[in-house]
């Protein structure tokens, strides 16, 4: 049996993933904003420090796997919200808890990032010299400021920046002996798809938002792949990116990838 911590565990995919863990029979540590076994706001440093403080102590210092769901839509008010949960809400909990999944069995972590992080590239990010100084507010302030583009800025750059946060530690993962992977979901039946369906300013760009196969993904499939990326049979997938979008991607970029 392994221990894993999971954001995001009250809703969406990260609760069809903490049903399938469990289903699976791992110990899970479920980590969210109101009724998990941590209720921690991730969208501020102090409540992020005390999500990995309370993670450890938990875990008793290791951890055999990590999924990083917790996230915010588009339609999140302000912009600068959705830039830190994101982005900061991933990349200080994964190097916060890296030294405990290094003590783990056979450990990997997952994030979940999305086909997004693939539309606005990181030449073209306008907030990746910010995030990756580390400036927070730097960063929401860009967001902030960019008027009614602000809410597709602050969720496509954060994914897009996360994949690449991710990427750049595959090395230094690697050599931890511990396996890291994101998930890009397209468009998930969740209710934070809902909420932006109901959005007036995103909703319509939602709805014109159709993958080759025409329908929206259900969160246990997006669950499924998370748990083979942490499973043994993924033990050579490290630094990678797997796109589950009913083929936006193909359809978008066919000749990059």
């Amino acid at each position: 049996m392994s221990t894993l911590a999971l954001t995001g565990c009250a809703s969406g995919i990260g609760a069809a993933t903490r049903t399938a863990l469990l289903a699976a029979g791992h110990t899970i540590i479920g980590i969210d904003r109101h009724g998990a076994d941590i209720d921690a706001d991730l969208s501020n440093p102090a409540g992020r420090a005390a999500a990995v403080a309370a993670v450890l102590e938990r875990c008793g210092g290791v951890l055999d796997g990590l999924v990083l769901c917790a996230g915010l839509g588009a339609h999140v008010e302000p912009p600068s919200l959705v830039v830190s949960v994101n982005y900061f809400g991933v990349t200080e909990l994964l190097d916060g808890l890296l030294p405990a999944l290094q003590r783990g069995r056979d450990a990997a972590a997952v994030v979940v990032s999305s086909v997004a992080s693939t539309q606005l590239p990181w030449a073209r990010n306008p907030l990746a010299a910010a995030l990756e100084r580390g400036d927070e507010a730097g960063a929401g302030a860009i967001a902030c400021q960019a008027g009614a583009r602000g809410g597709h800025l602050a969720y496509a750059g954060s994914k897009n920046a996360v994949t690449v946060a991710v990427r750049r530690r595959a090395a230094s993962w690697g050599a931890a002996g511990v396996r890291l992977n994101t998930v890009a979901p397209g468009a998930v039946a969740t209710p934070l798809l809902r909420a932006g369906l109901d959005d007036p300013r995103f909703g319509q760009a939602i709805r014109d938002f159709v993958a080759p196969i025409a329908r929206h993904a259900r969160p246990e499939e997006i669950a499924a792949m998370i748990l083979f990326l942490l499973g043994p049979d993924a033990g050579f997938i490290h630094g990678a990116q797997m796109v589950v979008d009913g083929g936006v991607d193909a359809l978008t970029r066919p000749t990059e990838f």
